[in-house]
């Protein structure tokens, strides 16, 4: 794999650290500046949709530049925004700087995904997705617990000096190791657009909000899950989070890897495996050991759908990969939001704190019968899909073939 990938991993890994890092610090935020931790969860809920609304947003003003340059800005703007954290005086100035800090994440990791891809061989190019994207699962085995703890023990303020230097890190191995890759000549946003138009890409797209949806029902609630229905301290929820994020390191890898042999097949595997997992998590949720590995496992199946739905939007947004790929990314947060949603109506509706569960297998199972249905409308359509980017250019347009 090139070395450029791991300037791309570098910058993953300080976007996964900052996403989530804020939700093991609410406390002191909210402390320190005098507010409530419902309050305080605007940083989440602020940066969620910053990622989902930013993902389109930055794309479409980076169609004018190579997409080196435009991954060097959207660092430089996530360096701005954690230290617009770090430094922030008011809450008001705080919540500010999460959103300019998540208007980078789902256009870097969109064109990185794109990138990325360009990097390698055909037959490699999810497991250089899945490369680019362990930065982002490390972050929650390494980052995330490490952040938490210098910001219990120093201050929360000093965890986001240092993911702003991890930025500044990530934006000079972007510099130096990242090739010049300037976008196709011709392509234009109509052409971007125009990738909406398949419906292949909107089928991706919904299985990855269903897919990863399922896979947040679950973790939105594993702590009150754990404390209340496993019988954990409130202590043992970090180290759980831990395994959480091992098993999205190790699925994530495996489903780069078999993804490139057999995308669909992956996608069939992983998404049905996840769906039983979770609808079993109802029952294991009342022992120690066994919910300890089913949340490995949520993970490990979790992350496994991922690089095989981002390279599933890439081959089929073939020609204007760009916008799809990043709004693609939008997707998992929108999963994540609705969810959480989802998950909340069912526990105030007096059904249990393992109720979500239910949700999410009942989300990642609709995952699975969109993966059916995109590959019936494939094999209808004459076997190995066909996707031409319509508007763009004679010269721009390409077949892919499955």
């Amino acid at each position: 794999m090139p070395l450029a990938l791991l300037a791309l991993a570098i910058g993953a890994f300080g976007i996964g650290t900052t996403e989530f890092v804020i939700m093991g610090l609410l406390p002191e935020v909210a402390g320190d500046y005098g507010v409530s931790i419902p309050t305080a969860g605007y940083l989440v809920t602020g940066y969620a949709l910053g990622v989902m609304f930013g993902a389109p947003l930055m794309t479409v003003l980076g169609t004018k530049i190579s997409r080196k340059r435009m991954l060097m800005l959207l660092m430089g703007l996530f360096i701005v925004g954690n230290l617009l954290s770090a430094l922030a005086p008011a809450f008001s100035v705080m919540l500010i700087g999460r959103i300019v800090a998540s208007l980078a994440h789902g256009a870097f990791f969109g064109i990185g995904s794109v990138v990325a891809a360009d990097l390698v061989a055909p037959d490699k190019k999810a497991g250089a997705i899945a490369m680019m994207f362990t930065g982002l699962t490390v972050a929650n085995v390494v980052g995330v617990p490490l952040g938490t703890l210098v910001g219990q023990t120093v201050g929360w303020r000093v965890t986001f000096g240092i993911v702003a230097a991890l930025g500044v890190v990530g934006l000079a191995g972007i510099a130096r190791l990242v090739p010049d890759m300037p976008k196709a000549e011709g392509v234009r946003l109509r052409h971007e657009l125009a990738a909406f138009k398949n419906v292949q890409v909107l089928l991706a797209m919904a299985m990855t909000v269903l897919g990863f949806g399922g896979v947040f029902a679950a973790i939105t609630y594993v702590a009150p899950m754990m404390t209340h229905v496993a019988g954990f301290a409130d202590g043992s929820v970090t180290w759980l989070l831990v395994l959480f994020g091992l098993g999205m390191v190790g699925g994530n890898l495996v489903g780069g890897k078999f993804a490139d042999r057999a995308l669909m097949p992956m996608l069939y595997v992983s998404l049905g495996a996840l769906a039983v997992v979770l609808a079993l998590f109802t029952l294991t949720a009342h022992d120690k050991l066994l919910s300890a590995i089913t949340i490995a496992l949520i993970g490990a199946l979790g992350f496994a759908t991922v690089p095989p739905l981002q390279k599933r939007v890439l081959d089929q947004a073939h020609g204007a990969p760009t916008l799809a790929s990043a709004v693609n990314i939008g997707a998992f947060n929108l999963g994540n939001a609705l969810s959480a949603w989802l998950g909340g109506i069912v526990i105030a509706a007096g059904l249990g704190y393992t109720a979500p569960n239910w949700v999410g297998a009942a989300l990642a199972a609709g995952a699975l019968v969109l993966a059916f249905l995109s590959a019936a409308l494939e094999r209808r359509a004459g076997g190995p899909s066909t996707v031409v980017t319509g508007s763009a250019p004679a010269g721009q347009r390409a077949a892919v073939h499955h």
